[in-house]
């Protein structure tokens, strides 16, 4: 659980230079707020310490050959809890939160494009456990709007800072094409990408011993990553910290005309943290951030009532995020009745890569 942690200005400001390049060095981040570097550099692991803030390395699912599913499970009562808990330790969820009510929960499921079982396996095992009444799964046709960060920790910095922060477009040395594809087969990779997961800001020393490579070798190997569109950094903290405790989820059902209005509308609302494209009932899913629920109340009436093509809109309260953007880092224990399948061990700490970058032996 987070400290109770109020962010001042130069926190928020330290935290838009992180969305920005997650790996900045110190001393670059520093130079750009205009703040001495052991000062910026403290900032950032009382934050972190506090469990505030983390810097996660993110692999983009359909760069390696994964499909991104946001799936909604209606349980009993009685099984929200020990579902929330098998969930978080899976290596292949993310953005985990049971829904204020008690009966249903939503999460971020990664699974293969193709293959054998083409990702059933997960969702098997979800409609065999015990206690779950439902699943409805939708897949990510397309992100539209929060791809780069909420826009309510991304607007400490003016353009100028931006800039100086962004640098020269990386460029991948072994090529964007050979190196997305190398990387499904390597088993180094596989755990560079598992140690960035945990922490986007661990030291080159570190995922050296980790991968085996030389240190100018990770160096190049993330740049490439990167470059390719692989690999990208993300800060995960909570937006309550921002002042927007109230976090709701929104199911559009749009007319296929006016899909490109709405979607291109809602990456302008600096209420939407996240929305997407998705197969189902609802073409557009958003995650939305609102100080209250009279603010609330008013994006929907106002901001979404003025989209024209709308045809139906259900929401919802998260009640918890059990789980962000990135692996838990702490333990949890599992529940003794709970039979869901996790993948990884109950007091798991680490992650690894997705199934499609291991080696295939």
């Amino acid at each position: 659980m987070t400290q109770s942690v109020t962010l001042d200005a130069l926190d928020r400001r330290l935290i838009h230079a992180l969305q920005i390049d997650g790996r900045a060095s110190f001393s670059t981040i520093a130079t750009v707020l205009g703040a001495p570097e052991r000062t910026v550099a403290r900032r950032y692991h009382r934050l972190r310490s506090a469990l505030v803030i983390r810097v996660v390395g993110l692999v983009d699912s359909r760069r390696i050959g994964m499909l991104d599913w946001f799936v909604r499970i209606d349980c009993a009562p009685d099984a929200t809890d020990a579902l929330t808990t098998a969930l978080a330790q899976r290596d292949d969820t993310s953005w985990i939160a049971p829904l204020a009510g008690g009966t249903q929960l939503t999460c971020m499921a990664h699974t293969p494009v193709a293959g054998p079982d083409n990702g059933r396996p997960l969702f098997d095992h979800l409609l065999r456990t015990p206690g779950i009444r439902d699943v409805e799964a939708g897949c990510v046709l397309r992100p539209v709007a929060g791809v780069g960060g909420w826009a309510g920790r991304t607007s400490a910095l003016d353009a100028a800072e931006q800039t100086a922060l962004l640098g020269p477009t990386p460029q991948s040395p072994d090529g964007a094409e050979d190196l997305a594809e190398a990387s499904g087969r390597r088993d180094a990779e596989a755990r560079l990408a598992g140690e960035l997961a945990l922490d986007g800001r661990a030291d080159v020393a570190h995922l050296a011993a980790a991968t085996g490579w030389s240190a100018s070798t990770v160096r190049r190997r993330i740049a490439g990553l990167r470059a390719a569109g692989v690999l990208h950094f993300e800060v995960d903290v909570s937006p309550s910290h921002f002042g927007f405790p109230l976090e709701a989820l929104v199911w559009l059902e749009v007319t296929p005309a006016a899909l490109k209005d709405v979607t291109q509308a809602l990456s302008r609302l600096p209420a939407v943290a996240f929305a997407a494209v998705t197969t189902g009932r609802a073409s557009v899913f958003a995650m939305v951030q609102c100080r209250d629920t009279g603010a609330l109340h008013d994006f929907l009436a106002s901001e979404l009532g003025a989209l024209p093509g709308i045809g139906r809109m259900e929401t919802a309260l998260v009640e918890r995020r059990a789980k962000r953007a990135g692996p838990l880092l702490l333990p949890t224990m599992a529940q003794p009745a709970q039979r869901f399948p996790a993948r990884p061990t109950a007091h798991r700490v680490r992650q690894t890569a997705p199934t499609s970058w291991r080696s295939r032996r």
